[in-house]
């Protein structure tokens, strides 16, 4: 297996190439919704065009292809320097970086002997080996993973210091009355809580370098590390968010029980059903759409949004209001979400394809419903041994997440009812 080890290069041109790319979009989609006319206009004339429905398919796979190009030039721009902003210095800080540069490059201590063992109660090392990140990757990481990993950006984050995160969730409110000057005063139902325990789960990467890549004092050698394990993570936990089992991973919003939303319960996940098993319905398609806007309360709509992956978004953009106008809208400007019904549209490639009884579009508040736990501190254990002539860095994270607000979230579900 040949292993690579190199640096992202941003574009000179990455401004001009956004700019470029999102004026394409922009074409595309008039060139679509304008083929799209014709071929509903030629079914309602029950003379529907085989060409037209090719011509609208490929038009349908430039906008989604261009769309991608422009996503990943919208996420190289945003990467940010490591190192964050620049700040004075800090002699203790500074003798961290230096002390983790040599551990990585070595194996050892700045003074050329291993002294991992002579200060293990330091700062910045472990009794049991390894080596923790300096502070000024630790949140280059994190940085970047909230770019890459879809959920991460929209959902709530907190960091913790201890294994797990328990919060309590108030499920039934206390009960009130009206009552007279004189009245009676009657005792009133107490308030029911809930706990709702998150704990971090251990997340890894293990880069490889050669030694003489490590010997080479022009390498960036936290650049390199950053780099190497962040789109990793990212794929990893934005994974886990969706569809995680909640063993030794987070648990993903899709594997709490759904129910029909008039049957709701606190502890389970509402859905609407589109009308048609693994399919919108044949007629009206876009009101079981609505219907969804509609299922959460008014409160978590305000800054509610759509998750679905990319294929469905596909099937989306072909539908129309009652009035003849799109209901999925691009952006406005580049690095701007699409919106459906006027609500943003955040892509998720872990969503499940439209099928029979899927769960592929999910809506609401999931700052307020889903929750992310990040255990404070990112580790480097370094290993030369076990993949000779490689050296191999165990990088681990310990995150955790998990459905806060049963209510915030509801799901569409392909199946007739």
């Amino acid at each position: 297996m040949e292993l690579e080890t190199k640096a992202v290069e941003h574009s000179p041109n990455t401004q001009y190439e956004i700019k470029h790319a999102f004026e394409d979009f922009l074409t595309g989609f008039a060139a679509f919704r304008q083929a799209n006319d014709e071929r509903l206009a030629g079914i309602e004339r029950r003379s529907a065009d085989v060409l037209q429905e090719e011509k609208v398919a490929r038009l349908d796979a430039a906008m989604t292809e261009t769309k991608q190009k422009l996503d990943s030039l919208m996420l190289a721009q945003a990467r940010p320097v490591l190192g964050g902003e620049r700040k004075a210095f800090d002699p203790a800080t500074a003798e961290h970086k230096a002390r983790f540069d040599r551990y990585v490059r070595k194996g050892d201590g700045p003074n050329g002997v291993n002294d991992m063992e002579v200060k293990a109660l330091s700062e910045g090392s472990n009794p049991d080996g390894g080596y923790t990140v300096p502070l000024e990757i630790e949140r280059t990481i994190d940085r970047v993973l909230a770019k890459a990993s879809p959920i991460r950006s929209i959902a709530g984050v907190r960091a913790i210091g201890g294994a797990t995160y328990r919060k309590p969730i108030n499920i039934v409110e206390a009960a009130s009355g009206w009552v007279g000057e004189t009245g009676a005063i009657t005792q009133t139902a107490t308030p029911t809580l809930a706990a709702l325990d998150f704990p971090a789960m251990e997340l890894y990467a293990m880069p490889a370098a050669t030694q003489m890549l490590l010997d080479d004092s022009q390498v960036d050698i936290e650049q390199w590390l950053a780099d190497e394990v962040q789109i990793v993570f990212a794929e990893q936990e934005g994974a886990a968010f969706v569809n995680g089992t909640g063993t030794n991973q987070p648990k993903g919003f899709l594997q709490y029980t759904a129910v029909a939303d008039a049957s709701y319960s606190w502890g389970n996940i509402g859905y609407i059903a589109s009308g048609a098993a693994g399919a919108f319905a044949a007629t009206n398609p876009s009101d079981p759409l609505m219907d969804l806007c509609y299922a959460p309360k008014q409160g978590y709509r305000a800054n509610a949004r759509w998750l679905m992956n990319r294929k469905t978004e596909a099937a989306i953009r072909k539908f129309k209001d009652t009035t003849g106008n799109y209901i999925w809208q691009p952006g406005a400007a580049a690095g701007q979400p699409a919106t459906v019904l006027g609500y943003p549209v955040t892509e998720v490639e872990d969503m499940p394809d439209i099928a029979a009884g899927s769960l592929s579009i999910a809506f609401g508040d999931f700052a307020r419903g889903y929750l992310i736990v990040d255990r404070v501190g990112i580790r480097v254990l370094r290993d030369p041994y076990s993949a000779k002539p490689y050296v191999l860095f165990y990088t681990t994270k310990r995150v955790g997440g998990g459905v806060q607000n049963f209510e915030a979230i509801k799901l569409m579900k392909f199946a007739a009812s």
